[in-house]
């Protein structure tokens, strides 16, 4: 349920291969982390639940309906809550459709805890975006050694 004034989203961290697939996001200044890499997912409408949510956004970014939705964490801050759930990518990336973003790259967890990924669309390493960084952080605290 949303809460007036508060914005919430819910988030993937969409795994395949100890890889994560991530997007990079539109150089806007109207969104949050333009040019930046980030979790594919965004705001939740009104009415729904995050996991409604969640696949409403990713059949919109990348027509990718699949994938076991598993609830991973929650956090809140500066009027933003944020629902992250890891996803299991069951398909190869090159099946999916960019409809949202820049570009998208399946990243390794050490490629990610560089803080800047290689887009391969424009030829230039961009960072990754706070959402990216408090999933990669969290994953990293949990297992310890996992990226390398």
């Amino acid at each position: 349920m949303l809460t007036p004034g508060i914005v919430a989203v819910a988030l993937a961290v969409l795994e395949r291969r100890d890889h994560w697939l991530i997007q990079l996001r539109d150089d806007r200044s109207t969104i949050v982390a333009p040019g930046c890499w980030g979790l594919f997912g965004g705001h939740m409408e009104s009415g729904e639940t995050p996991e409604q949510s969640l696949r409403r956004e990713l059949i919109e970014e990348i027509g990718y309906g699949g994938g076991r939705l598993t609830p991973w964490f929650r956090s809140a801050a500066g009027g933003r809550v944020r629902h992250v759930f890891r996803v299991s990518l069951d398909v190869e990336p090159e099946q999916l459709q960019l409809n949202e973003g820049q570009d998208m790259a399946l990243a390794s967890l050490e490629e990610l805890s560089s803080g800047r990924v290689w887009s391969p669309r424009l030829a230039q390493h961009r960072p990754l975006a706070p959402s990216l960084q408090e999933a990669l952080a969290r994953q990293l605290r949990q297992h310890p050694g996992r990226s390398r």
